[in-house]
């Protein structure tokens, strides 16, 4: 008898007992396309479950990013403004994304990246963060890492409401029904409005952010060895934002806003015999993206559309020994209201031989990818992890990734069609004591680097009429830099008491232009959170959380400064049964004034109350 359970971008068969034993935050499908438990991975994974993410509270997702090593993020305003994470220093579009097995990336933004300003964490079920090149299983767009979100999807219903300032409310359903012979069924939905910040830090205007999403989940089993599943998202978001009016063309309050229509689904099958592993789907992504202008007047338009097919497998043929592979094709396409547009392809298949043998795990991989434009590109990957003492483990890994120009960046009206595309190397050599979710002590710590070459760049154009700029006044993209990034992650999570939890992250990331020996725009030299919990009385849990950023310049020319902060947020939950939780936070409680990226707000002190109830 077998029963199915649901990871991140996987479907797979465990035999019965283990899934009583198995806990989901153990389990990764980032480092190999597959399943896999984290401590049997060389590289550096985070994973972050339901329980973790409703301890955090609210609807704003960087608040529960910040609790994994080498993450940090900037926003341009409050919640809703375009929002983008970096990993160990990386650009924010050299980050993969990944939700319920889709890759969300906006092949019409400019560098073809994903806004995280459109994702909330209200119905997330899990977050797994890998750091690190990988394109040797994920392809394209996987330099700085790969981040895969998971939405709900429970037996039950579940219902979320929540009140607070600037007149900010949310609410989310989730509901569900399963049978362990014949599938699961499930719809959530979620709703978020604000009145918001001014966006622009000297405003005096307030900026709102409302959106609606609709999630569903299917699965049926044909069989204890074959299921077939559909998944599919649509997010719809009006986002008041402020422009730069003439004639000081600075950032100021204006009447501009920015709607944005998102639609993804899934559908294919999963056989599973136990030692061998096949799931083929079709994908997609639709982003469209209309700016208005104080009149209601269009004054920009882009959509954004990817069409993918992939097999992922996994063989293991005897003993320790196992091989993951896979194959890939993609179709992208955009156009916006001032250029016709462009499509592509990328085709891409790799294999990674494996073993896990006692105390240690390896696996080495390569990768082919055939780009329309650019032709053969090839990425290696090897890790390892070797546990030496009880609970102790070294881990290592070696990744190649590279980022095809966006088709924006080859096409538009700014395109450049002599662009290639961004390659990086990233190492990583780290030590570890226990299990983050199983065990009362775990703590990490990895060295790393990454080089990147080929990075690209936007080029002004004011005042020259030669060379690369030849009819662009505007501008263009070139590759401009070599970049590097190198420095240390550190964490570490305790329970010294069965009531107490205790938790630090800290990541020291050293970047720079290596042309230019400047440092990186927006990339801290340090950034850490500290959080705790503790428990009374059975029902009542009081907890908070310690951001630390330091200083970092917004500019690659180094010459504007954006100061460090510090902001603290209180939280506290009272469990009225084991079906109703009441809970409430205050955020940036010393009001601390700071901005992620120069003349974009950020919220002051903010209190907020709510309630969860499952059946």
């Amino acid at each position: 008898m077998y029963k199915y359970l649901f990871f991140g971008v996987s479907l797979f068969a465990v035999s019965a007992p283990a899934v009583a034993q198995q806990d989901e935050a153990s389990i990764t499908v980032t480092a190999t396309g597959t399943r896999i438990e984290v401590e049997d991975t060389g590289q550096a994974v985070t994973v972050i479950g339901t329980e973790e993410i409703e301890a955090v509270q609210g609807a704003d997702l960087t608040r529960v990013l910040e609790r994994a090593p080498g993450l940090t993020f900037t926003r341009n305003g409050g919640v809703g403004g375009f929002t983008g994470v970096r990993l160990r220093g990386s650009e924010a579009e050299q980050v993969l994304t990944v939700i319920d097995g889709v890759r969300v990336a906006d092949p019409s933004a400019p560098a073809g990246g994903f806004d995280f300003g459109t994702l909330l964490a209200l119905d997330l079920g899990k977050l797994e963060i890998l750091r690190g090149s990988n394109s040797t299983i994920w392809g394209s767009d996987a330099i700085g890492g790969v981040l895969v979100a998971s939405t709900r999807a429970e037996s039950g219903l579940r219902a979320h409401a929540e009140y607070g300032a600037r007149d900010t409310a949310s609410a989310a359903l989730s509901g569900g029904i399963s049978d362990p012979d014949t599938g699961f069924l499930g719809l959530s939905g979620t709703w978020f409005s604000t009145d918001g910040i001014s966006a622009a830090e000297e405003g005096s205007e307030a900026d709102g952010f409302e959106q609606w999403a609709l999630n569903g989940h299917a699965r049926y089993y044909f069989s204890d060895r074959l299921e077939v599943f559909a998944r599919s998202r649509y997010a719809e978001g009006d986002l008041e934002i402020d422009g730069f009016p003439a004639p000081s063309f600075l950032l100021a309050d204006t009447a501009e806003t920015q709607a944005t229509r998102q639609l993804t689904g899934s559908t294919g099958a999963v056989y599973d015999t136990g030692a061998l592993f096949l799931s083929g789907a079709y994908s997609f992504a639709d982003t469209d993206r209309d700016n208005l202008d104080g009149g209601g007047a269009e004054t920009f338009a882009s959509q954004g559309r990817s069409d993918r097919l992939e097999l992922r497998g996994e063989w293991r043929p005897i003993g320790p020994l196992l091989l993951n592979f896979g194959a890939e094709n993609e179709w992208t396409s955009y156009e916006t209201g001032s250029d016709a547009g462009a499509d592509t392809r990328t085709t891409g298949a790799y294999a990674q031989a494996g073993i896990e043998y006692n105390a240690i795990s390896g696996h080495i991989g390569a990768r082919v990818d055939d780009h329309a434009d650019f032709g053969t590109a090839v990425s290696f990957g090897a890790d390892v992890s070797y546990e030496f003492a009880r609970q102790w483990r070294l881990r290592a890994s070696i990744g190649e990734g590279f980022k095809a120009p966006s088709l924006f960046q080859l096409y538009s009206d700014f395109g450049n069609l002599a662009l290639a595309p961004e390659e990086s190397t990233s190492f990583d050599l780290g030590i570890a004591y226990g299990q983050r979710a199983a065990d009362a002590l775990y703590g990490a710590m990895t060295l790393f680097q990454r080089n990147t070459d080929n990075q690209i760049a936007f080029v002004s154009c004011f005042g020259q009429s030669a060379g690369i700029c030849t009819n662009r006044p505007f501008g263009t993209y070139e590759n401009v830099t070599r970049t590097r990034a190198r420095g240390v992650e550190a964490e570490v999570w305790a329970r010294p008491a069965e009531s107490v939890m205790l938790g630090a992250v800290y990541t020291l990331t050293d970047t720079q232009d290596r042309d230019t020996g400047l440092t990186l725009a927006r990339r801290p030299r340090h950034a850490a959170t500290i959080t705790g919990e503790w428990q009374l009385l059975n029902a009542l849990t009081l907890g908070a959380d310690l951001r630390i950023v330091s200083d970092s310049f917004d500019d690659a020319a180094n010459t504007v400064r954006l100061d460090g902060y510090e902001t603290l947020t209180v939280r506290a939950s009272w469990d009225v049964s084991e079906r109703v939780q009441l809970f409430g936070r205050v955020e940036n409680l010393w009001d601390e004034q700071y901005q992620t990226a120069a003349g974009y707000g950020t919220p002051g002190t903010g209190a907020h109350v709510g309630a969860r109830f499952a059946l």
